[in-house]
């Protein structure tokens, strides 16, 4: 665990479960003790888009932690343990006992801002399915030309980063080596300032 007790987070969704055309259409609020962040899914990952959806209208987040915060990388909520947790308590493996098939699209890449499901290593889940609740926001940090070739030899084993994502990745700023190894989903559309913040909150050593 790295943090605890750092933002809780009610996602505001509407009452009921079954989901509508219309709600495929709108954003989520995000509120947390640090501000508020408007997450936008993405029609390209239905399996996730729809879950996360009904998570939300369920209330399934409300009051719970970003259990698992990194500076420059990213913040992490979505386990349920963490509602009731007490400080110290080692959070992380909360969540139901399904997971997602992996949606991976080369359209969408680990820039400042994703939202991105988690899920266990590669050794415990090889097809790399996502978690049922967990997810993450990058924030991340910019890359140098040299730092971005330094990530496909070492982290992406030789793959290449489209130019047009480089770029991005050198001015917004990004996780690269997250890239196609965890489903992607949504981004945040206003409070990016949020994820500064909180990313940035004194956090408990990690365990």
């Amino acid at each position: 665990m790295v943090a605890l007790l750092l933002a809780y987070a009610t996602v505001m969704g509407q009452s009921g479960i079954r989901l509508r055309k219309n709600d495929r259409k709108k954003d989520i609020i995000l509120v947390t003790d640090s501000g508020t962040i408007t997450l936008r899914l993405s029609d390209s990952t239905p399996l996730h888009h729809d879950h996360f959806l009904s998570l939300v209208k369920q209330g399934y987040y409300d009051s719970i932690l970003f259990h698992r915060v990194i500076n420059s990388f990213m913040i992490q909520g979505g386990d349920p343990d963490s509602k009731r947790a007490k400080p110290g308590e080692k959070l992380g493996n909360g969540g139901p006992s399904y997971t997602i098939p992996a949606e991976f699209r080369t359209t969408l890449f680990h820039r400042k801002g994703v939202l991105a499901a988690a899920r266990q290593g590669d050794l415990a889940n090889p097809q790399k399915a996502s978690s049922g609740s967990q997810f993450y926001i990058v924030q991340g940090k910019k890359f140098t030309p040299a730092g971005l070739d330094s990530v496909e030899t070492y982290r992406l084993k030789g793959r290449k980063i489209p130019a047009e994502q480089r770029v991005v990745y050198q001015t917004l700023g990004g996780s690269p080596h997250l890239d196609q190894q965890y489903t992607i989903f949504g981004e945040v559309v206003m409070g990016l300032e949020v994820v500064d913040k909180i990313a940035g909150t004194l956090t408990d050593p990690e365990n």
